[in-house]
């Protein structure tokens, strides 16, 4: 189950960059007729919550254990 958990979060952490480059290509050619760069700016900050919410719930789950001494 961790295994799993730990898979989703890393593809969302690649959707998220993936999206972050296209936004990038959007505000650079600046194409009317093209998605504006704000649709993929949204969805990488909906996949950034969906992100926290899994770990926020697999957190009080008992799925994920914290690192009980941080430093």
């Amino acid at each position: 189950m961790v295994i799993v958990a730990k898979i989703i979060l890393v593809l969302l952490m690649l959707f998220m960059v993936f999206n972050l480059m296209r936004a990038l290509m959007a505000m650079l050619r600046n194409d009317p007729t093209k998605p504006p760069m704000t649709r993929f700016l949204g969805r990488r900050v909906g996949a950034s919550a969906l992100a926290i919410l899994i770990i926020i719930l697999l957190l009080a789950s008992g799925v994920l254990e914290p690192n009980p001494r941080p430093y």
